[in-house]
C-alpha cells in the first residue's frame, strides 16, 4: 500500500512516535461506533514538552505549527495504535487550543499545522471541520493542544 497514510507520513520524512502517555486519568484515544476520539495532544516527543510559554510571548507562531504539527502526529499515533491508520476514513474534526498572549489573534495560523499534516497524509479525507481557540494557560505550560475526532472503516 504505498499510497497509505504510513508511506505518506515517511514520504514526509516523519515516523509515529509512542503514543503520548496520559498525563491523568484518561486514555490517548476511545472508538466509539465508526469513530474515534483523540484525547487532547500535547507536543511532546519522547514524554517531554517540545516548548513551554505563550504564543505571542517567548514562542512565535511559526513555532507553535511547529509544535502544532506535533500534537498532530501524536494525535496520528494514537489513533494508530487504536485502530490502524488505514481505518482512517475522514478527519471529521479538529480542535487547537493555542495558549496565547494578550493580543495575539493568529491562532488559525498556529493550527494550520495539524491542519496542514492531516491533508498531507490523508488528502481530500483529511479535510475537517476544525476550531482554533485562545486560551490563557494549557497543562504543563504547553504552547499548543490539539484533540480531534476521525471516522474509520
Amino acid at each position: 500500500m504505498s499510497n497509505g497514510p504510513h508511506a505518506k507520513l515517511a514520504e514526509l520524512g516523519l515516523t509515529l512516535p509512542e503514543v503520548a502517555a496520559p498525563l491523568a486519568s484518561y486514555v490517548p484515544a476511545v472508538q466509539s461506533g465508526q469513530h474515534v476520539y483523540v484525547s487532547g495532544q500535547l507536543p511532546l516527543a519522547e514524554g517531554k514538552l517540545l516548548a513551554t510559554g505563550k504564543v505571542g510571548n517567548g514562542v512565535s507562531a511559526e513555532q507553535a505549527k511547529d509544535l502544532a504539527q506535533r500534537c498532530a502526529l501524536n494525535a496520528l499515533a494514537a489513533i494508530d495504535s487504536l485502530v490502524g491508520l488505514e481505518k482512517v476514513v475522514k478527519i471529521v474534526k479538529l480542535t487547537g487550543f493555542v495558549a496565547s498572549a494578550p493580543g495575539f489573534t493568529g491562532q488559525p495560523g498556529v493550527v494550520n499545522g495539524a491542519s496542514e499534516l492531516f491533508g498531507a497524509v490523508f488528502g481530500e479525507a483529511g479535510r475537517h471541520a476544525r476550531s482554533a481557540v485562545g486560551v490563557a494557560e494549557l497543562p504543563l505550560d504547553a504552547p499548543v493542544e490539539v484533540e480531534v475526532i476521525v471516522e474509520v472503516a
